[in-house]
């Protein structure tokens, strides 16, 4: 059998620059026909059968390979090659179970990290939430005192009192007389449990004698 330069590099994967310098030191049979390199190759097959056939001649050389003789190698030929395909096959499967852990685990990895991720995501967002939540509360509540302050100029009736040069026990009884009304007197306010007066808008003097 004969193949091309190129032929040859494909079927044996060696390169043309190798396949050139064994040409170049004579490590390869070739001819050149119509300027084309042919290399000379033998026939694989043949060659092992003629290797099979000599070895039967070496073994019986005084006898003649009989129909059985020649059967019995094909028989043990094909019993080596069945046990070879067993084996391969074992190898194939034991890597293909091999690739499939691998590929499992790294799922297995990569959830995890993904799990840890949304975690820690979901512990921040609810932080961020919390404090948000917070401070809006206390922006209102400063907002809403103080346009109440702004807009009706409001005193609370405890500083009011400290404010007045008289007695603890006359201020414990102006209190008094402001808690005993403040649900039906509407001069008084209530906010955030705290009674505040409006002296701009409201006279108190009935409530604050002593």
């Amino acid at each position: 059998m004969r193949l091309t330069i190129d032929e040859y590099s494909k079927k044996f994967k060696m390169s043309k620059e190798m396949i050139h310098s064994k040409i170049k030191n004579s490590k390869i049979n070739h001819i050149i026909e119509d300027k084309i390199t042919y290399i000379i190759v033998k026939d694989k097959s043949k060659i092992e059968k003629n290797e099979a056939l000599s070895t039967i001649v070496e073994l019986k050389p005084k006898l003649k390979p009989t129909v059985a003789t020649v059967i019995s190698l094909y028989q043990k030929e094909n019993l080596y090659l069945k046990e070879k395909i067993i084996q391969l096959e074992e190898k194939i499967d034991k890597l293909i179970d091999d690739k499939e852990q691998m590929l499992r685990d790294e799922r297995d990895k990569i959830e995890d990290i993904y799990t840890t991720k949304d975690e820690q995501l979901k512990n921040i967002l609810e932080l961020i939430s919390t404090q948000m939540i917070t401070e809006q509360k206390e922006l209102q509540n400063k907002s809403t005192s103080f346009q109440l302050n702004k807009k009706e100029e409001l005193t609370e009736l405890k500083e009011y009192l400290r404010s007045l040069d008289i007695e603890t026990y006359q201020r414990k009884i102006i209190k008094k007389r402001f808690l005993e009304v403040y649900n039906s007197d509407s001069r008084i306010i209530q906010q955030n449990g705290k009674l505040f007066l409006n002296f701009n808008k409201y006279d108190y003097s009935d409530l604050l004698k002593y």
